[in-house]
């Protein structure tokens, strides 16, 4: 389990412009940094709070889904703090809880937020929760984009894809035909999360990824955004090339080309009677400037005076 989330840790600091995250300790916290507790709402827990009750095989309870995602995007925060900007996170929460809305959970506590990483990517948790890294949304032009690309976030969580995936692991790992002859009934086992963010070191099928895109174009238009927000936002990232921070993107996602072709396949021509959508270029909140390296002095050594680097954010 430790193995995993080192893994995340990793790849979240993949990008040169990580190295001022905090990781001190994450992987032997047991309890989530309380700043990052507070931000979500998540109660301090003497117990393991990440031990959620499961089903084997199905779908389990909202208020058990959401535990467990509460859990994990605290952990994720634990390794990349929100964007220190109200404004912009606020807007973010507006435009993904309007996108949100048209879906098919509107009801569950849909919380959005960005994360302060360069490297590019997002990130959905169980129960309603969905990041975009500032990397991703220093890319994005127009606020139908950034609706597009929550939405894509929004179909991985309304689909249950990362729940699915953990309940088909777990099978797998603990002995498939045994675990099923337990929970035989719609009986439910316990599923140990540990850390909880263990599952952003497991990877989704590309069938997964392709669902989820072609849910965010539905719930992106039915909003009344530009159809094409999401693909736009694609089409630019496979203009980018291989790149250091892209490197994230790449473990997680099929490559954008690939997703373009699929979604293009999956529209047809669906889409061409739709009245065209809003884009709202002048809407899209702007990023505030990223934390900057500064120098303090160092300890002496043996041959002189030396500087390191720390960062601290921008005012």
């Amino acid at each position: 389990m430790k193995t995993r989330i080192t893994l995340l840790v990793a790849a979240l600091v993949a990008s040169s412009g990580c190295h001022a995250l905090d990781l001190g300790g994450l992987v032997d916290k047991k309890m989530i940094d309380q700043v990052a507790r507070d931000k979500l709402g998540v109660k301090t827990d003497t117990t393991n709070s990440s031990d959620v009750l499961i089903p084997l095989t199905g779908n389990p309870p909202d208020a058990d889904e959401e535990k467990l995602g509460r859990e994990i995007a605290g952990r994720l925060l634990g390794a990349a703090p929100l964007v220190n900007d109200a404004k912009l996170q606020a807007y973010v929460n507006k435009v993904g809880r309007y996108v949100a809305a048209q879906s098919s959970r509107a009801d569950l506590n849909w919380t959005f937020g960005v994360i302060e990483t360069d490297t590019v990517n997002a990130f959905a948790a169980p129960g309603g929760y969905v990041f975009v890294t500032r990397g991703l949304y220093a890319l994005l032009k127009n606020e139908a984009e950034l609706a597009g690309v929550l939405a894509h976030e929004i179909g991985h969580v309304n689909a249950r894809h990362h729940v699915k995936l953990m309940q088909k692991q777990r099978a797998v790992s603990a002995g498939k035909d045994l675990l099923l002859k337990k929970a035989g009934g719609g009986e439910t086992v316990q599923a140990l999360v540990g850390n909880g963010a263990e599952i952003y070191a497991r990877t989704l099928d590309k069938a997964s990824e392709y669902d989820a895109d072609r849910l965010g174009v539905y719930y992106a238009t039915r909003a009344g955004y530009d159809t094409y927000g999401l693909a736009a936002v694609l089409d630019r990232l496979d203009a980018e090339g291989e790149t250091d921070k892209l490197t994230l993107l790449y473990k997680t996602h099929p490559l954008p080309a690939d997703r373009l072709t699929a979604i293009d396949k999956a529209l047809g021509d669906r889409y061409d009677a739709v009245k065209p959508g809003l884009t709202l270029p002048a809407r899209l909140a702007k990023l505030p400037p990223a934390p900057k390296p500064v120098a303090t002095p160092a300890a002496a050594t043996a041959t002189g005076s030396t500087a390191t680097t720390t960062t601290t954010p921008a005012k």
